[in-house]
């Protein structure tokens, strides 16, 4: 099952009309071509042939790779890199296609200024060739900024340092404050991850305030989506979906309310297109304390309250709850925790070792 962003039409417009625009004043290739050719340093112009797969190869050459085949080291090969690409920057070819750099920033700043490199090589370019060529237009404009990808973020391009420094505080607050297993819809998570925007001065400039938050909220890696669509942080166990009983977990949550084991099966097949044979999901439920047995093969999460073990437990529970009650208040409660007949709580009510009858005919424990 495959969550993806809900853009606004307005945004998907804006995207098209970019690319056609784009397209029809320029092209990738021939704007990579004319920069390169302005670079007097044959060794400088390979360096970034090699590195940004502009040549026959469309495989990016790490600088061990490249330093291998000049006998230099790494580090001098970042530095020739980039010394290239500043002579790109000067050259004639940068100042002539200035328009094309132009609005491609206008493009990421209508993306919510902060986007994920990923995102806008996917929704300009769409070959490999292309992807390279757009990236290479990133690193050599002077709108554009980079954020290397680290343990906390994906690789994403920005134009402002405030805002991008201010999105990255707000992502690290949202996390601290999220409970590990908090799950939070995506509205809920949109709302909550605002206010700590405001918190910071900054507001999404974009008429698709939604897109543009989620866009900002994917950057950070210790926030995700389960396959429901709810955000919450990475190590939560209600987004990791690993294995067969973090995907019935899943299907009864959507569900809302207890299932069968083998319609729990079902679901599995039917939300994310798995197999699952129901002996093998009902064994997985039985070893999950997530899960509560509440009838003849039956199935609730806990947290919604169910309480675990047999009838009698449940009865013991009630009455601990609530104190001594009629037989009919306990059939009704424990009927709320159990899907079983209203004889096989009276049957257990019978239990002289737990319960006991008061003179008013209500029952407590002994």
């Amino acid at each position: 099952m495959t969550i993806e962003v809900e853009y606004d039409t307005n945004i998907c417009n804006l995207i098209i009309l970019f690319m056609k625009d784009l397209s029809k004043e320029f092209n990738f290739g021939q704007i990579v071509k004319d920069i390169l050719k302005d670079i007097p340093n044959e060794r400088a112009k390979d360096v970034l042939i090699r590195r940004f797969g502009l040549g026959k190869r469309v495989q990016h050459e790490t600088l061990e790779s490249v330093g291998r085949s000049y006998n230099i080291t790494r580090e001098r090969v970042r530095q020739i890199e980039n010394a290239a690409l500043e002579m790109a920057r000067k050259s004639k070819a940068y100042k002539k296609y200035a328009k094309a750099f132009k609005k491609l920033a206008e493009f990421i700043e209508s993306m919510g200024d902060v986007v994920a490199q990923d995102e806008i090589l996917n929704s300009i370019a769409k070959t490999e060739k292309q992807h390279n060529h757009l990236l290479f237009l990133l690193a050599v404009g002077d709108f554009f900024k980079y954020n290397k990808e680290n343990k906390d973020f994906i690789q994403f391009w920005y134009l402002d340092d405030k805002r991008a420094q201010a999105v990255k505080d707000a992502l690290q607050k949202l996390h601290s404050e999220l409970d590990k297993n908090t799950a939070l819809t995506e509205e809920e998570v949109v709302e909550l991850f605002k206010r700590m925007l405001e918190d910071q001065s900054i507001i999404p400039q974009s008429k698709d305030e939604k897109s543009v938050i989620t866009r900002w909220l994917s950057t950070y890696k210790k926030l995700t989506r389960n396959p429901l669509g709810e955000w919450g942080r990475t190590d939560s166990p209600q987004m990791r979906v690993k294995g067969l009983k973090d995907h019935a977990y899943l299907a009864l949550k959507a569900h809302g309310s207890p299932l069968h084991y083998t319609e729990v099966a079902d679901k599995i097949k039917e939300m994310f297109g798995k197999e699952a044979h129901p002996a093998t999901t009902h064994n997985e439920l039985i070893k999950d304390d997530r899960f509560v047995l509440v009838g003849r093969g039956i199935y609730a999460l806990r947290e919604w309250g169910y309480t675990p073990g047999m009838v009698k437990d449940v009865i013991k529970d009630v009455l601990e709850k609530h104190g001594p009650l009629t037989k009919e208040e306990v059939v009704e409660k424990v009927k709320r925790e159990r899907h079983v007949k209203d004889s096989t709580i009276k049957v257990n009510l019978q239990d002289k070792n737990l319960f006991r009858r008061l003179d008013d005919g209500r029952f407590s424990l002994v």
